[in-house]
C-alpha cells in the first residue's frame, strides 16, 4: 500500500475516531459519497452535498465514532478500511441505546492525493459481498 494513501487515511481516521467529522481537506471538490446501506442510504456529489449528508446523519447520533481496524489495499487507487463504529442514537430526545457495528469504507484516491469517491457501509458483510471479497 502506498505510504501516501496510508497517511491520508490515518489522518482522516484520527479525527473520526474522536468523533470529529468536520474536516473535508482530504476530499476532492467533486467527491462522490455513496452510503450503501444503513439508516440513510444514498448518493451525493461534491463537498457541499457530502457535508450536508454527513450533517444529517450526525444529527441522529451522539458521540458517533469510526475507528479503523484494518486497511486493505485493493489496487493502486482503492483502499478498503474495516471499521468499528459506535455511538448513541437519538430521536426526538429519546435514547435509542448504544450502537456498535463493524462497518467498512471504500476510498478511491485520485492522482491528486485526494479522495474522489467514498462508499460507506454500516454492514461490513455487505461491503465484502459488493466487492466480491471474503473476510
Amino acid at each position: 500500500m502506498s505510504q501516501e494513501n496510508v497517511e491520508l487515511l490515518r489522518g482522516i481516521y484520527a479525527d473520526w475516531a474522536r468523533g470529529d467529522f468536520s474536516s473535508n481537506t482530504w476530499a476532492d471538490s467533486e467527491i462522490e459519497l455513496v452510503v450503501a446501506d444503513g439508516p440513510s442510504p444514498g448518493r451525493w456529489k461534491g463537498i457541499a452535498a457530502m457535508a450536508e449528508s454527513w450533517s444529517e446523519v450526525l444529527s441522529a447520533w451522539e458521540e458517533l465514532r469510526a475507528e479503523p481496524e484494518e486497511y486493505r489495499e485493493l489496487d493502486h487507487a482503492r483502499v478498503l478500511v474495516l471499521t468499528r463504529n459506535s455511538g448513541r442514537g437519538k430521536a426526538s430526545g429519546f435514547e435509542l441505546g448504544e450502537l456498535q457495528t463493524r462497518g467498512a469504507n471504500l476510498f478511491h484516491i485520485g492522482d491528486s492525493g485526494k479522495v474522489t469517491r467514498l462508499v460507506a457501509y454500516w454492514d461490513r458483510e455487505r461491503a465484502f459481498s459488493d466487492l466480491g471479497l471474503s473476510e
